[in-house]
């Protein structure tokens, strides 16, 4: 569990700024290097390193070497983890609804059936 707490704080932490959704967002076309990854953002080299150890530290970058380059893929296997946490996140969130449903349905047949029976009483009352 505490494995899984650290890669979600990491990834969502990696995925708070938008430079860096924009970076994996153009590493998902396939590797590239550091400064393809700074042109489109207008940021300085320095800046793009720093995003890029963030996503590193996260485990969504691997950089890696081709030929005199140095290139930057994307690894999606954090994501994946995310993923799974949000679907089971989600089974929660579903249930709890359905109980709500479940009790809010059930209170409005109580107040229906508690207004029938105050009508009886009054009509015998009369």
């Amino acid at each position: 569990m505490q494995d899984t707490s650290r890669t979600l704080d990491l990834v969502f932490g990696a995925l708070a700024d938008p430079r860096r959704r924009a970076m994996l967002a153009r590493l998902s076309h396939g590797p590239v290097t550091a400064g393809e990854l700074a042109e489109p953002l207008r940021i300085s080299r320095p800046a793009v390193s720093q995003h890029l150890k963030v996503l590193e530290t996260a485990g969504l970058v691997v950089r890696g070497r081709s030929a005199q380059w140095r290139t930057c893929a994307l690894r999606t296997e954090p994501l994946d983890e995310v993923s799974a946490w949000l679907d089971q996140q989600r089974t929660v969130w579903e249930q709890s609804f359905d109980n709500l449903e479940d009790r809010l349905r059930e209170m409005r047949r109580e107040r229906a059936t508690g207004t029938a029976e105050e009508q009886r009483d009054r009509e015998e009352t009369d």
